[in-house]
């Protein structure tokens, strides 16, 4: 068991912290204050490979390892929580496609996502079907050489601005079986968006519903065969968990060198605040958890690229601890500030805000309870 990271990922490693610092992190306040899509500056990102992390080399992909992967969103959402969470929302959909999709679909997608030319979005969830994702009501009824779609998705993230959105469906009988998978590109007839949602956080990003109304898609635009999608959905979702736990790590990272940045210039009583025993407890405390977060989630990923049996498992047990610790960390690095990180003047109660969602989406963290004791009672 080594714990060290390679040559390769060290260097993996340092061009993304470098990328975020130069790239995201200037302009992370801004993004937020005034609602931004940074598109211009993902698409910088996917010229170092970011956009197709583990999607195959021959459609432009990097062909990386989820721990691979892992590292760059710790990395890049050390700079921008938002921005980094939804290029792994795009990753999540271009590897759906080039691990289950026709070559046709590879070949017309893929070269043009992994480059960032066209955008992704991930489509599941719906008004009335969270959790229970299998519950869905959109649906997809055959009609010749196409499917017509009916129905809602909810909580989209990129919606309105992406170019494709990766959309489930049910195109057969109740339960996970029924439901297929479907690229459905923007501008088709019947394919609308919603308003743009007033969020917590997550602002340099847009979310909306996406509404089909008789939307015809191609039948060729399907991925893999009929009653497939739920299992395809189900994988990606393995792999986003990681993502997005990665990205609390990120940002809770950030949070910490902030407070500590603080605690060693803040004097107070005559005596910086580095030196209250109390505060270094807490301190140390936030330090341990984060590294505890960071071995769970890196040691899932691990397990996901080598296919281990309790891959699942792993990744939704690192996703619920991450998820919580990572908000908490930037949480008591808010409170480590005082009044100030209660200002926006300061980036901790952005940070705050941005990892906040970290909890609930990817599947809630009271889902991950109900996955992890599911895999243990087997």
């Amino acid at each position: 068991m080594d714990f060290n990271l390679t040559e390769d990922q060290r260097a993996i490693e340092d061009a993304a912290r470098a990328f975020a610092l130069a790239e995201l992190a200037p302009h992370s306040a801004r993004w937020d204050e005034e609602s931004y899509f940074p598109v211009d500056v993902m698409r910088k990102a996917a010229e170092l490979g970011f956009a197709g992390l583990y999607v195959r080399e021959d459609v432009g992909g990097s062909a990386l390892s989820r721990l691979d992967a892992a590292i760059v969103f710790e990395q890049l959402s050390y700079g921008d929580v938002s921005t980094a969470a939804f290029m792994s929302i795009h990753n999540m959909a271009s590897w759906m496609i080039d691990r289950f999709g026709s070559e046709d679909l590879r070949r017309r997608y893929l070269p043009r996502l992994t480059n960032m030319e066209l955008i992704a979005s991930y489509a599941l969830t719906e008004p009335g079907s969270g959790s229970d994702a299998a519950a869905m009501k959109t649906t997809a009824r055959k009609d010749g050489d196409a499917y017509v779609l009916n129905g809602g998705k909810a909580f989209i993230s990129g919606a309105g601005s992406s170019d494709i959105y990766l959309v489930m469906a049910r195109s057969g009988g109740p339960g996970a079986k029924g439901v297929s998978a479907f690229v459905v590109e923007n501008g088709t007839p019947g394919l609308s968006f919603g308003a743009p949602e007033r969020k917590m956080g997550w602002n340099s990003q847009p979310t909306a519903q996406v509404n089909f109304d008789d939307c015809r898609v191609p039948a060729a635009n399907r991925i893999g065969e009929e009653g497939e999608g739920f299992k395809f959905a189900m994988a990606g979702l393995d792999g986003g968990r990681i993502n997005i736990a990665s990205c609390s790590l990120g940002g809770a990272g950030f949070a910490l060198d902030t407070a500590k940045t603080y605690l060693e210039t803040r004097s107070q009583f005559g005596q910086a605040l580095k030196e209250f025993q109390g505060l270094q407890w807490r301190f140390a405390d936030m330090a341990t958890e984060l590294d505890a977060a960071r071995l769970m989630v890196r040691r899932a990923a691990h397990a996901l690229d080598e296919k281990h049996p309790k891959a699942t498992q792993y990744c939704a047990m690192a996703k619920r601890f991450a998820t919580d610790a990572g908000f908490q960390v930037a949480n008591q690095a808010l409170q480590l500030h005082g009044g100030y990180g209660y200002l926006r003047d300061y980036p901790l109660e952005r940070i705050v805000r941005d990892l906040r969602v970290h909890q609930i989406l990817e599947g809630t963290n009271e889902i991950m309870r109900v996955i992890t004791a599911r895999e243990l009672f087997r």
